[in-house]
């Protein structure tokens, strides 16, 4: 079975649990995701099947979209609502577009430094290995894209709240975000929920949920890669792909599908005249 699936992943679940339930419902080992959701969090969650799983690093590149729900007045250790409550603040202040222009200030290309809780490794180590264990370390601040950030609704109060559409690249941390504007507005805040409503052209409407996955629900390899370019080879060129030999010039810059007769081949890149393949999805 190849292929792969746009999963609506439920709360309570790590993205792992969600693989090992995967693999007892479709009778297949070779199964991995693209774009970890946290156990709190729900929603779209691309999977790879079988020679599918090889094709996740090109998804993983793909804009995600989010629904997140904000609450101001609070700091916690993990900058969601599962964490320690670090500070308390009164929250009443604030208006609908004070929040607004809070998120606007983080919309373009930012410099965000990981959460203690994320997956990002530091001397080979996970973060939130560490931060298990009680440590705090100093993270670089990375460059990540928020290409929108939209307070959708807003309640006023002592414990203010707000609904935010985020549109991100790979790598940006929704939690952190929420809790910069909450620090931007000087009450704090924290992610009291998270919903990824797409990543790439992948949205919910295409997913399905975890309890009804069965083989049919499994999408053919090519779809995975419909947001690349494509490149139709010959049987010949397509075999010798398949056993090791680089792709022919396609007059495609960076990376693209390459398509023989029987489908999907592999997927290549035209690096400034450097021709190679990224990897093989045909054959066993």
């Amino acid at each position: 079975m190849n292929g792969f699936l746009v999963v609506d992943k439920p709360a309570g679940m790590t993205s792992h649990d969600v693989i090992a339930r995967l693999r007892r419902a479709l009778n297949e080992r070779r199964i991995g995701h693209a774009g970890t959701l946290d156990p709190p969090a729900t929603g779209v969650l691309l999977i790879g099947v079988g020679r599918g799983a090889r094709l996740l690093r090109f998804l993983e590149a793909h804009e995600k979209e989010y629904v997140a729900g904000v609450t101001f007045g609070v700091r916690t250790s993990t900058q969601d609502a599962t964490g320690e409550v670090l500070d308390e603040r009164e929250a009443s202040s604030l208006d609908e577009q004070q929040v607004r222009d809070a998120f606007a200030r983080f919309v373009g290309e930012i410099e965000q430094v990981p959460p203690m809780v994320s997956a990002v490794k530091v001397g080979g180590e996970r973060l939130y290995q560490k931060a298990r264990r009680g440590e705090e370390i100093e993270r670089r601040a990375r460059r990540v894209t928020v290409s929108a950030a939209e307070v959708a609704s807003f309640e006023p109060g002592t414990r203010a709240t707000a609904t935010v559409r985020t549109v991100c690249s790979r790598g940006t941390y929704v939690r952190t975000l929420a809790a910069d504007a909450g620090d931007a507005l000087g009450v704090g805040a924290h992610l009291t929920s998270l919903r990824r409503t797409r990543i790439g052209a992948f949205g919910l409407a295409e997913a399905v949920p975890l309890d009804e996955v069965v083989a049919t629900s499994v999408r053919p390899m090519e779809d995975a890669v419909s947001g690349y370019p494509r490149h139709e080879v010959g049987e010949a060129d397509a075999r010798a792909i398949v056993h090791g030999r680089r792709p022919r010039a396609a007059g495609i810059a960076g990376s693209y599908a390459v398509f023989g007769p029987a489908g999907l081949v592999a997927m290549a890149e035209d690096a400034g005249g450097e021709l190679r393949t990224l990897c093989v999805v045909s054959g066993s």
